[in-house]
């Protein structure tokens, strides 16, 4: 009787550990889809940028680029989580496809709705349920910012269609703790991080 609960007691220890590792297996996963994905946001609105000065869109083109610096803050934030949960990932080249400005506004758009409304939500409850505090804080970071982004992009869209696309913001604050994005004017302090204004990134 004794030996039995012994097994018992072991096989319930094993259980267990077993489904925290496949669980915490699934938040190092997201942790490197997240990675991929911001890598490839940044490298793309830095193209897109590139494309909006070309068709003449200067306000468009800011916007892509501060949205491309708080992307970078994302990616690093995630691949500093990675490593300090001592895992690692392969190399890879963001793939991504330049259209119209119109068109990249609204893939943009498309982008940062599907990280605000499914992405990032799923990303912070699988962290919750493993508890790794770290990436809970660093993905919390990108969806806050990415609800922002999104209505940047909207309205953005919704100029250039109306063809007042020079009413757009002419400066843009990034934050480098978070990537949390203003227009035309920061505050004493980021809204997300606390991170004081004096290490936020211009963009004019």
């Amino acid at each position: 009787m004794k030996l039995r609960s012994i097994l018992i007691s072991v096989f319930l220890f094993a259980f267990v550990n077993l489904s925290f590792a496949g669980s915490e297996l699934a938040t190092v996963q997201n942790i490197k889809a997240a990675i991929k994905g911001e890598t490839t946001a940044s490298a793309k609105y830095a193209s897109y940028a590139e494309k909006a000065k070309e068709e003449g869109f200067e306000k468009v083109a800011l916007l892509f680029e501060a949205a491309s610096k708080a992307e970078a803050v994302h990616a690093n934030n995630h691949r500093a989580v990675l490593s300090q949960l001592g895992e690692s990932m392969n190399d890879f080249e963001p793939e991504f496809t330049v259209k119209s400005t119109k068109e990249n506004l609204a893939d943009a758009i498309n982008g940062e709705s599907y990280e605000v409304a499914t992405m990032y939500p799923d990303f912070l409850s699988a962290a919750q349920t493993d508890n790794v505090n770290l990436a809970l804080i660093s993905f919390n970071y990108a969806y806050q910012t990415e609800k922002k982004h999104a209505e940047f992009y909207k309205k953005a869209l919704a100029q250039l269609e109306a063809g007042n696309e020079k009413q757009l913001p002419s400066v843009y604050y990034v934050c480098s703790t978070c990537g949390n994005t203003y227009e035309n004017e920061a505050p004493e302090r980021c809204g997300i991080s606390m991170t004081p204004n004096d290490r936020f990134i211009t963009i004019k």
